[in-house]
């Protein structure tokens, strides 16, 4: 009997932001007929930035046929922009994948595989411009979608993007029915969320204090952006 399951695999690797895979996982899961697998190298525990430990379910090798794969952000993408490994995975699942996804910096993932050549795309807002590296035009929206390459904002845009994928794949009425269940109703309690409304002092100060992470994802980018444009003469 042919599988009839819609599989999702949402990546895990060292250092990532847990709520940038969690949050699109909680979604997915839910939506009917979905198997979704967290994928990595081994089977081995996946810590987080914030160190919660994550295990996957299947390895790059072993996981199925996915019809959706999904790109968390996070520190840790740093290692993952030039990883051989994960970037040739990405390109093989990408050229059968149904939907093509990330959220965060995990856009910058996608862009050093090669998949955002001349497409439109979103990121964390403190990684956005970097996405020009990779031939892409950075767009300042909570999800982005340019054919079957969906990318979403910082962090808990994921849930946004996951919620409008389900509703693509299985109907409004299905994503709605998640949103409920979930009680996804967001009110914060300031409107701080956004660089272009919170206090710019504070905006400041949050950037200052990401500079060491930058500084080193802006030469890996380069790097990743070297190797990709060299690759592409080759063929």
């Amino acid at each position: 009997m042919a599988d009839a399951a819609f599989h999702i695999g949402l990546l895990l690797f060292p250092r990532l932001t847990q709520l940038d895979l969690t949050g699109p996982y909680e979604v997915f899961a839910r939506m009917p007929g979905a198997a979704v697998n967290l994928l990595w190298k081994n089977l081995e525990p996946v810590q987080s930035d914030r160190g919660l430990a994550i295990l996957p379910t299947a390895t790059l090798e072993t996981c199925p046929q996915l019809d959706l794969v999904c790109i968390p952000g996070g520190p840790g993408v740093n290692e993952v922009l030039t990883d051989t490994d994960v970037l040739a995975f990405l390109r093989r699942v990408a050229s059968r994948a149904k939907y093509v996804t990330s959220v965060c910096s995990g856009s910058l993932v996608l862009g050093a595989a090669g998949l955002l050549r001349r497409r439109r795309a979103s990121s964390h807002w403190m990684s956005r411009e970097m996405l020009r590296s990779f031939g892409a035009e950075p767009v300042d929206a909570r999800t982005v979608v340019d054919g079957n390459v969906i990318t979403g904002g910082g962090v808990t845009a994921g849930i946004d993007l996951a919620l409008q994928v389900v509703a693509e794949i299985a109907g409004r009425d299905a994503a709605e029915a998640i949103q409920l269940a979930i009680e996804y109703d967001p009110r914060p309690p300031f409107d701080a969320g956004s660089p272009n409304r919170a206090r710019q002092d504070l905006v400041r100060k949050v950037a200052r204090a990401a500079e060491p992470m930058l500084r080193e994802r802006a030469e890996q980018v380069r790097r990743a952006a070297a190797a990709l444009d060299a690759a592409e003469l080759r063929h």
